[in-house]
């Protein structure tokens, strides 16, 4: 994995870039959870406090539809087996961050108590840049 992390395959129709990463502690805290909890998933979705976090699910446990989108998929694997993780977004703050990228990453502290990441003392985090997207 390259130094600066881990980008999600694109999976919105028509585009060629990822809108959203890993950070390599980010990749390092997934792994782990994804030993200790099997398959993951993430949702991002609006609201206020931890409403606005990415909260990282045991794959399945949030069921996603019509009101949101898948904005990538990353491969976790570290050996020969797949780990694929989702990362969803609801669709009205993807309306909003339509022009922005997203990476996930990892600080101290406590998140939310539904998030998997929360009794490691550590919570994941979105940084955004603005971006000028390709036309």
């Amino acid at each position: 994995m390259p130094a600066e992390g881990l980008a999600a395959a694109v999976t919105l129709p028509g585009e060629d870039f990822s809108r959203v990463a890993l950070t390599p502690a980010a990749v390092d805290l997934l792994r782990m959870l994804w030993d200790r909890h099997g398959p993951l998933m993430f949702h991002q979705s609006g609201g206020c406090c931890d409403g606005s976090s990415p909260m990282c699910y045991p794959a399945g446990d949030f069921i996603t539809g019509d009101s949101d989108v898948l904005l990538g998929l990353f491969d976790l694997a570290d050996g020969l087996q797949p780990r694929p993780l989702e990362f969803w977004m609801s669709r009205e703050q993807f309306n909003y961050w339509s022009h922005t990228h997203l990476t996930v990453d990892v600080v101290p502290g406590r998140g939310s108590g539904f998030s998997v990441e929360a009794p490691e003392g550590k919570r994941f985090l979105i940084r955004s840049m603005l971006m000028d997207w390709p036309s």
